[in-house]
């Protein structure tokens, strides 16, 4: 038997000798016949339980000399076959197929035959072209593998795989770069992970060993970047939301990184993720002080223009909305890099616990800190303005609009309900205060009750203090302006409210008896001139007293 052994494998593998000038040696073995392929490897393999026989019974040296020769020349066929295999199928192994076609075609084995694998059926339904071809080159692969193992030849085997896949990986890694960092994991590492394992099933250590030196240097590298960036201590604000999509990918991707570098040569790779982690987590609360800084150290002192939105407010409720929409990310930083500033801060001031859920306390808590801060500067800013009614209009103004984009954000969500309220109530605060302040004069220009016992003078002193009063305050606040349309026609209806039906009563009283010189406004003309308030129109008094045609009456003559 060990005769017939011997000759019946010289026959086979010198057939396929890479040395021979047979024309077939340069033909690749298992792409020309499967079923020839098949016999290739069962020969190899009887070659070595040969060999191994006779070292046990130490008879037969000459025999065994030619057996290794013949193993010799086998190994290096097999050598090249491997090589091949992964060459011509360099695209079909890709890390998807790979995964598609283990789910899909993950029995298939070497023996199974090539009739018998273009009829291939799985699930009732015929697989694709490119699931086929990867699933068969995989099972040659692991044959290969499995063959060489055995034979003695695993390091020459796993040399080859490390050094072809390798560059496939670094190949991926390079062109998907750090933006596809979920893809990088759960496509390119996973793929390769599975590859590795099916091909080298077989031996535990050099499956793990092939993993390791395919893919720890990439990885190393890819969960590096986000801990590069992080350390960029010029970033700009805005860079806090690339950070955050890294911090919020590597937190998602952290189970698959546990389940694909699960062997201790891959420790490295989930030492530099955590590492990663943590550092762009820092990075974050550090960007979040800093803009909280920011708006405490603005210093700009020119008054907006008509008591408007101020620059400050957008800029920063933009920022605080665009943060809002990584909620849960920001809670998973800021629970454990709590910013300083957060232990000053009152949690009563915002939290609703019917409207807040738990995971998101912690931004809750952080954004409406910084809403607060901002609140406070535009305490300060309104300060500015020299007239207390414009001062009072300019916080109406921006509280409404901090809470508009409270309200069309996520912050709705963070903030609760109760934020919002006692936000809204402040605003008819605001209103009211900015109401007596700058309309208080005209309201005391017209008697509490209108009574037909006044007398002549008495009337022509309350329609020229009318006059007066309203004239002023029309000529100031023409130019003021109210951007929210609601609060706008809050403000008007308030105004109105109190001032026109008065005005009605004591004007159909009183107006005939005195000529036009002192009866200016009618009761209509007054809800028009009211019509123009709160929408900034720039105009001057001289305009106003030259226009005596004016469509609303003569305000001025």
């Amino acid at each position: 038997m060990v005769e017939q052994t011997i000759q019946n494998a010289e026959s086979i593998i010198k057939k396929w000798d890479l040395n021979s000038s047979s024309s077939i040696s340069i033909t690749p073995l298992f792409h020309r016949n499967r079923k020839e392929a098949k016999e290739y490897l069962k020969c190899v393999m009887d070659l070595r339980g040969t060999m191994h026989f006779l070292v046990s019974q130490n008879s037969a040296p000459h025999k065994l000399v030619i057996a290794q020769t013949l193993m010799q020349i086998a190994m290096k066929r097999l050598e090249k076959e491997f090589y091949q295999i992964l060459s011509s199928n360099r695209e079909r192994l890709d890390p998807e197929s790979v995964s598609t076609s283990l789910s899909s075609y993950g029995s298939a084995s070497f023996d199974v035959e090539e009739d018998e694998a273009d009829q291939l059926k799985v699930a009732g339904e015929s697989i694709s072209e490119v699931e086929r071809v990867s699933a068969l080159a995989m099972a040659d692969l692991k044959a290969i593998a499995e063959c060489m193992s055995s034979s003695g030849y695993g390091k020459e085997c796993a040399h080859i795989y490390k050094s072809f896949r390798k560059s496939i990986v670094d190949r991926g890694l390079y062109l998907l770069g750090i933006e596809k960092i979920k893809i990088a994991v759960k496509s390119l590492f996973n793929g390769e992970k599975i590859l590795c394992d099916h091909v080298f099933s077989a031996s535990q250590t050099i499956r793990d060993a092939c993993f390791a030196e395919i893919t720890t240097e990439g990885a190393k590298n890819l969960f590096k970047l986000p801990e590069l960036i992080a350390k960029n201590k010029n970033s700009p604000p805005d860079r806090i939301f690339r950070l955050l999509e890294l911090h919020g990918a590597i937190s998602e991707l952290r189970p698959d990184i546990e389940s694909i570098f699960n062997v201790e040569l891959t420790s490295a790779i989930k030492l530099q993720a955590l590492s990663s982690l943590q550092k762009v987590g820092g990075s974050v609360k550090t960007l979040l002080t800093n803009f909280g800084s920011s708006i405490r150290k603005d210093s700009s002192k020119t008054p907006v223009s008509g008591g408007g939105i101020h620059p400050l407010a957008q800029s920063t409720m933009s920022y605080l909305s665009s943060l809002s929409d990584y909620d849960r990310i920001l809670s998973d930083i800021i629970s454990i890099h709590p910013p300083i500033d957060n232990a000053l801060f009152p949690e009563s001031y915002f939290n609703d616990p019917t409207v807040i859920e738990a995971p998101k306390q912690a931004a809750s808590v952080h954004l409406a800190w910084l809403i607060l801060i901002l609140l406070c500067k535009i305490d300060s800013k309104a300060q500015l303005y020299e007239d207390l009614s414009l001062s009072y209009l300019f916080l109406a103004n921006n509280l409404q609009f901090i809470i508009n984009q409270v309200q069309t954000s996520t912050l709705k969500h963070l903030l609760g309900h109760q934020w919002l309220s006692r936000h809204s109530q402040k605003i008819k605060q605001y209103a009211l205060n900015y109401e007596s302040v700058a309309w208080n004069r005209v309201f005391e220009s017209l008697p509490e009750r209108t009574t037909s016992e006044l007398s002549y003078e008495a009337v022509k002193d309350c329609f020229k203090r009318f006059n007066a009063a309203f004239e002023q305050v029309y000529v100031k606040q023409i130019s003021w302006i109210v951007p929210d349309g609601k609060l706008r026609d809050e403000l008007k209806v308030s105004i109105a409210g109190k001032l026109v039906p008065v005005y009605r009563e004591f004007y159909e009283t009183f107006s005939t008896k005195l000529n036009a010189d002192f009866v200016r406004i009618s009761p209509d003309d007054l809800g028009n001139y009211m019509s123009d308030l709160f929408h900034g129109t720039r105009i001057s008094s001289s305009s106003l007293l030259s226009s005596s045609s004016h469509s609303k009456g003569c305000l001025l003559r």
